[in-house]
């Protein structure tokens, strides 16, 4: 299975923020328990690209990608250490072509549908909408009326009570931040049980959302 079809299988990519060399592999594992093997690292955190050398090394079976991607040399960086799936926050042609030159998918970010179409003509294999709360899942539903073929993730201010909107709107995937992964609750307070579970809960809500869309 390649990665967008695992992306899309699983539909949550947990975006992990101040992860460690010294906690990356608890919290890969746990959120695996939960049914989330995959791990999105943001690059602007210090120490962030040994984290994820580290994670793509040793956690066997977990989809590990580079976040808040900002210019072609970090994504050159991340794909150097592993990272197999590229993501930004914005629209940058560069990092797109850096992520397609290597073979690696690209996300690219994007908010109206000038960007968003733009991204995926460039060679973006699906696009991050961001920040996806400043609009909703109604601005999400409106854009795949007229882009049904555009692979869409909503990220941004999405938590577990709103995350079933943005199934339901038609997104591929969910991109969960502190809603899911709280450096400050998880990782300093060893609190792995809860992230487990508060994976499952997320795996548990795409796929009840998706039950309904296949009833319909």
């Amino acid at each position: 299975m390649d990665v967008v079809q695992i992306i899309r299988e699983v539909g949550v990519i947990p975006v992990v923020r101040g992860a460690t060399t010294d906690t990356i592999l608890l919290l890969g594992l746990a959120l695996q328990r939960g049914g989330i093997p995959i791990i999105e690292i943001t690059m602007e955190t210090p120490g962030a690209l040994a984290a994820l050398e580290k994670a793509t090394t040793e956690l066997e079976g977990v989809l590990i990608g580079a976040g808040t991607v900002l210019d072609a040399e970090t994504a050159q960086r991340a794909i150097s250490a592993g990272a197999r799936f590229i993501v930004s926050p914005f629209l940058s042609i560069d990092v797109i072509q850096a992520a397609k030159q290597n073979r690696v998918v690209s996300i690219a970010g994007g908010l109206t549908p000038t960007e968003i179409v733009n991204a995926f003509q460039h060679g973006a294999d699906m696009v991050k909408v961001f920040p996806a709360h400043v609009l909703g899942s109604n601005y999400i539903r409106s854009l795949k009326e007229p882009l049904p073929h555009i692979p869409l993730i909503a990220t941004g201010g999405i938590n577990s009570k709103t995350a079933g909107e943005y199934i339901r709107a038609g997104v591929d995937a969910i991109g969960a931040g502190n809603a899911l992964v709280n450096a400050k609750d998880g990782f300093e307070k060893d609190r792995w049980e809860a992230v487990t579970e508060r994976a499952a809960q997320w795996i548990s809500i795409v796929q009840k959302e998706r039950g309904k869309k296949a009833d319909e």
